[in-house]
């Protein structure tokens, strides 16, 4: 009996040994593929008989021992889509079922993986070199909100941004108290009506007498009149208003289409005035900081004229020109007319126990009950791991170690093979006694 137990349990170590060679070999395979996770091998000993006075030889079992939780790696990437985690999150991905035409319809099955070397395919979507596509998700382009109820693959639409008509122009900027004689103080700024066509509106100042000004708005383009109106603009206790000495103190004798805000402490000094491009009147706030505030238009000393700045909210129309990812996992369009939107964010996803997790083809893991439900959340935040634009992960393969467990699998298999035929001479001299 105990002759063919040994065979058997030099069997069991065999098979044992196999099982680990086989999943050294996946690790030397999958060294260098991005996000490819290590199997080692664990081996449970089981018993026959075992107490105080008989050991019956048992067999010995081989299990994978999943190691989903060990940091890869990260290397730098050409590809300006790729993403890294450092931390325990994954990145949801879904699988696609079928293609017709500009239609892609997805498995219902949600999937996870570490394999972060994403590019735009044909259709828009972020896909992976495995063929997975990546989930985030939408974001509202208009308020930029996040919608975390919603998860879905991610496509870029490359469309045109359509333009924005100009609707406020913000001055930063500070009229010389004493200006030199004959010197034109002015300003210009181009601005978009409903169609994307660029106006110019120049800012004329001129001053009446200490601490007084008269700006006069004028637009070239507008086809009612190119001169728009003029507004009276006083500065510290000469507007009759407790502000400091500098500070835009009043507004009035508005002139033509121009209207001006009444004063109040710290609220927006404003200059509104309208506009004719051929599309109908465009209203266009001049903001000139708030009253009685050092931001937005000041009088102080000087000669000349100091432009700060001076910006407006419209856009001229763009076309697609790439996508971005930062750190926080937002995905941006971005136009060649130097605007940008987020259309959608990538989160990360944990588990109570990744190791647990099922493998599936292409570094893909898929939930079962032991990993834990999956939970979804913002990047770098409660464990998920912080993303790491333009890099990916590689293999958590260690190449020496595995050829030192090589090493090792190949002896204990060699050994197990010489207690089986020495195990079948024991029992072939056995049989020859009866001769």
């Amino acid at each position: 009996m105990s002759l063919f137990g040994a065979m058997n349990t030099s069997i069991s170590g065999l098979n044992a040994q196999s099982a680990a060679f086989g999943n050294i070999s996946d690790n030397v395979a999958n060294s260098q593929t991005v996000g490819y996770k290590e199997i080692n091998t664990s081996f449970i000993d089981y018993l026959t008989v075992s107490n105080a006075t008989q050991n019956v030889s048992g067999s010995v079992d081989a299990k994978p021992d999943y190691l989903n939780n060990v940091q890869g790696t990260l290397a730098q990437s050409q590809d300006p889509l790729a993403m890294a985690i450092t931390g325990q999150g994954f990145f949801p991905v879904s699988n696609a079922t079928s293609t017709s035409g500009n239609v892609t319809t997805f498995s219902t099955t949600q999937a996870y993986t570490r394999a972060g070397d994403f590019q735009m395919n044909a259709q828009g979507f972020l896909v992976n070199s495995a063929g997975q596509y990546l989930n985030g998700w939408p974001v509202n382009s208009t308020t930029g909100v996040v919608d975390r109820n919603a998860m879905a693959p991610i496509q870029v639409t490359q469309t045109v941004y359509n333009p924005v008509a100009t609707s406020s122009i913000s001055l930063s900027a500070n009229l010389p108290a004493t200006p030199s004689t004959g010197t034109p103080v002015s300003s210009q700024v181009t601005v978009y009506d409903g169609l994307g066509t660029a106006h110019t509106v120049t800012l004329n100042w001129t001053q009446n007498a200490t601490n007084d000004w008269t700006v006069s708005i004028n637009v070239p383009d507008d086809t009612t009149s190119a001169a728009r109106g003029t507004a009276d603009v006083q500065f510290g206790t000469t507007s009759g208003n407790p502000v400091s000495d500098g500070t835009v103190g009043a507004l009035g004798t508005p002139t033509g289409s121009v209207t001006t805000t009444s004063f109040a402490a710290n609220s927006p000094a404003t200059i509104n005035f309208t506009a004719n491009f051929g599309q109908g009147p465009q209203a266009i706030a001049l903001n000139l900081g708030n009253f009685g505030a050092s931001t937005g238009l000041t009088q102080y000393a000087g000669t000349t004229y100091a432009l700060h700045g001076i910006s407006q909210d419209g856009v001229p129309p763009g076309n697609f020109s790439s996508i971005t990812t930062a750190s926080s996992g937002d995905i941006s369009v971005n136009y060649d007319n130097g605007q940008s939107r987020t259309i959608a964010r990538v989160p990360l996803v944990t588990f109570a126990s990744p190791d647990s997790l099922q493998r599936q083809n292409g570094q893909e893991f898929t939930a079962t009950l032991a990993s834990g439900n999956p939970i979804t959340q913002d990047a770098g935040t409660n464990g998920a791991g912080s993303l790491v634009i333009g890099s990916v992960e590689g293999s958590n393969v260690d190449i020496a170690q595995e050829f030192s467990k090589l090493i090792v699998a190949q002896q204990a298999y060699s050994a197990n093979t010489k207690l089986v035929t020495t195990a079948d001479q024991l029992m072939t001299e056995t049989i020859n006694m009866k001769q």
